[in-house]
């Protein structure tokens, strides 16, 4: 089966376009390793319009309930690993459990974890390095954590850890954060949290599982006592699987206002893009948009 449109990602971008592809009785699929992307493992989210208060997890099930009010073939579970060209104006979507065929596509892959890539970090990884607070956080209840990043995620990641550790370090290698600022006057008001700018992770520390973490904070080098390393430092575009669209040198799939790409027939929405604010609302908008851009260009294809 040729599909009319394939949607690669079910985070706030990919699940809004297919809402919107559903409403429009488009004959489509969405292959995605997971439903809710960055948004189910969020912590508390206070800027969504609607909800003056509601939890990542919270509002990513709210997404999946919306979409399951529609039918159409949900391949979760499952990850892109390329996407190729056809002769006739349609694209191959292959997976680590199938092939796809679609007449046009919408890449709503997101992000992934950037590792810090220090001594340590892939031995423990899930033997005290995690890469989500809200996933692995409650392992660490009434021990000592570190944060390593400055923007909002670990920010984030802070204060939800905060409310469960004895002790939660946060180890941001610039000089001063890049998130929210009422979410570092929350960090700053809470008692067992410190802060450490300018603080350049070396090494990750432990025998089974992680024992500390060595930071290196103007010129003098410390070992933190931790038995859990949060990873926020920054997220890298899930986009190496689709070569023929042009990206910029990050990785972002470049897009115009429409969610167009390059290629004729590939749209392109939320943070595996560049529009430049990476925010779950507008990822959801960019959603719509190229659904509605699909929609538009399967009805003017010959």
């Amino acid at each position: 089966m040729i599909y009319d449109l394939i949607i690669l990602g079910a985070g706030p971008a990919g699940i809004t376009a297919a809402v919107y592809a559903a409403r429009k009785r488009l004959n489509f699929m969405v292959v995605t390793r997971d439903i809710g992307g960055q948004a189910a493992i969020s912590g508390d989210i206070e800027n969504y319009t609607g909800y003056q208060f509601i939890t990542g997890p919270d509002l990513a099930k709210k997404f999946a309930d919306h979409l399951k009010q529609f039918s159409f073939p949900l391949k979760e579970g499952e990850a892109v690993r390329q996407v190729k060209k056809l002769a006739d104006k349609a694209f191959k979507v292959i997976t680590d459990q199938g092939e796809y065929e679609g007449k046009a596509l919408i890449v709503a892959t997101g992000k992934i974890p950037r590792p810090l890539r220090v001594p340590g970090e892939a031995k423990f990884k899930n033997r005290g390095v995690s890469y989500c607070a809200t996933c692995d956080g409650p392992l660490f209840a009434g021990k000592s954590v570190a944060v390593i990043g400055g923007g909002n995620s670990a920010l984030d990641a802070a204060l939800s850890l905060a409310k469960i550790a004895k002790q939660v370090y946060l180890v941001n290698i610039n000089p001063r954060f890049t998130g929210d600022p009422i979410m570092e006057e929350k960090l700053r008001a809470a008692d067992n949290v410190v802060i450490l700018n300018g603080a350049n992770t070396l090494k990750i520390n432990g025998d089974k599982f992680v024992t500390g973490i060595e930071v290196k904070i103007g010129g003098e080098t410390k070992t933190l006592p931790v038995q859990g390393v949060f990873v926020e430092a920054g997220l890298t575009p899930n986009s190496a699987f689709i070569e023929f669209v042009d990206k910029n040198k990050a990785g972002e799939i470049e897009v115009n206002c429409a969610t167009e790409t390059s290629e004729p027939g590939v749209f392109a929405a939320g943070d595996v893009t560049t529009v430049p604010d990476k925010q779950i609302i507008i990822a959801a908008g960019e959603g719509s948009k190229a659904a509605l851009r699909a929609f538009r260009y399967l009805a003017e294809l010959k």
